[in-house]
């Protein structure tokens, strides 16, 4: 990666960056990402544990279970309420990052979609884009 990126939430409480480039850009369509996003799919930036490092602020935390069932622990500002990320027990080293919190996002393209299975009806699927019913592999 050429140089750091960085990202935060919106009232600038939190501040963040990654050194290393992300894992995969995922449009997720399960029920939990919905109602997280207030839309029809939510964003998912996986990125390398060791790659993230806060710059400012200390987030809040909450644990749910995502329409998988697996454990997830969700993290917001406690003053603005931005989710930055969320980090699932089933993938210890990686974070599952918000791709709507960087500071620049113009290069973000997802490369698959997943949970197709609770997907709204009227949202549209490029072509060409490797989809999956659930989670890929599960």
């Amino acid at each position: 990666m050429a140089e750091l990126r960085e990202g935060g939430c919106q009232c600038g409480g939190l501040r963040y960056e990654l050194s290393a480039e992300p894992v995969a850009v995922i449009a997720c369509h399960c029920t939990d990402c919905q109602k997280q996003s207030g839309s029809a799919f939510g964003m998912s930036l996986i990125v390398s544990r060791k790659a993230f490092r806060w710059l400012e602020g200390k987030p809040r935390s909450f644990v749910t279970a995502g329409d998988s069932g697996a454990p997830k622990d969700c993290f917001f500002c406690g003053d603005c309420g931005n989710r930055i990320y969320n980090a699932l027990s089933t993938m210890p080293d990686v974070l599952n990052l918000k791709p709507g919190t960087l500071d620049h996002r113009s290069w973000l393209k997802p490369a698959m979609h997943i949970w197709l299975h609770s997907k709204q009806p009227w949202t549209p699927i490029p072509a060409g884009v490797r989809c999956f019913d659930r989670n890929p592999g599960g």
